[in-house]
């Protein structure tokens, strides 16, 4: 009698149907620990998702132009990972305000949403972009001698019906970058250090994301006290995701 396996659908975009370079490892590890996995597009409408045990999603890319849809797509999958009302939280930046209203170390942020007047810092270097983004797309580095061309940008987002948050630019991050820390199942498992992106007021991006260089790190106690604390704000708790950055 044969076994039936376990089925995975690895969720990307239909720029990358089989995911992102660094994924071509994951297909062959589910398949080492007895799962039948396989990659789907999201928006493919001839995909039945209810016919896998299991919804992973990895390198959907092109949700920022269309997030609505990818909600409302998120919202009819069963067993769905991360679950659909953390990945609505999760995919506008406004979350950062809840998080920063529970008393967690966020970066000062201004929030200007669709119908205000641009707003922006009259010293210093800051980074302007779209709540709702991605891979760096739309998003610029400016010091003050780029307010005409910084207010240009907010100003075209917010016509957009794109609300735009505009933070100060961390210089540290030229030389240290920045550490993401990865969990899977609300367990630590590594960190990794992510070189600094954005080198001046230019938003253009040629493709899904720009391109970022990332290495191995070993992040420090006050790194992992930050993460755990960011992991129990999610709502519902962190024992509800596969997996967090």
């Amino acid at each position: 009698r044969s076994r039936v396996l376990p089925r995975v659908a690895l969720v990307s975009c239909r720029d990358l149907p089989f995911g992102h370079d660094d994924d071509g490892s994951l297909q062959s590890a589910c398949t080492s620990v007895g799962l039948d996995a396989e990659w789907r597009v999201w928006d493919d409408p001839a995909v039945e998702w209810a016919s896998y045990d299991l919804v992973v999603i990895r390198s959907t890319w092109d949700y920022v132009a269309r997030r609505d849809d990818f909600l409302a797509w998120a919202a009819t999958v069963p067993r769905l990972a991360n679950p659909a009302d953390v990945i609505d939280w999760n995919t506008d930046k406004r979350y950062l305000a809840e998080l920063a209203a529970g008393g967690l170390p966020v970066v000062p942020t201004t929030w200007l949403t669709p119908g205000d007047e641009v707003r922006l810092p009259a010293s210093g270097e800051y980074v302007l972009k779209p709540t709702v983004s991605a891979g760096g797309r739309d998003t610029a580095r400016y010091g003050t001698e780029d307010a005409e061309r910084a207010g240009a940008h907010a100003a075209e987002l917010l016509a957009g019906g794109r609300s735009v948050m505009v933070q100060p630019y961390l210089s540290a991050v030229d030389e240290q970058g920045e550490t993401a820390l990865l969990y899977c199942g609300g367990q630590y498992s590594h960190a990794v250090r992510k070189g600094s992106l954005l080198t001046g007021p230019d938003p253009t991006v040629d493709g899904l994301y720009r391109e970022e260089s990332i290495r191995p790190r070993q992040p420090t106690t006050a790194e992992r006290e930050v993460a755990e604390l960011v992991l129990a704000a999610v709502p519902g708790g962190p024992q509800r995701l596969l997996y967090a950055r």
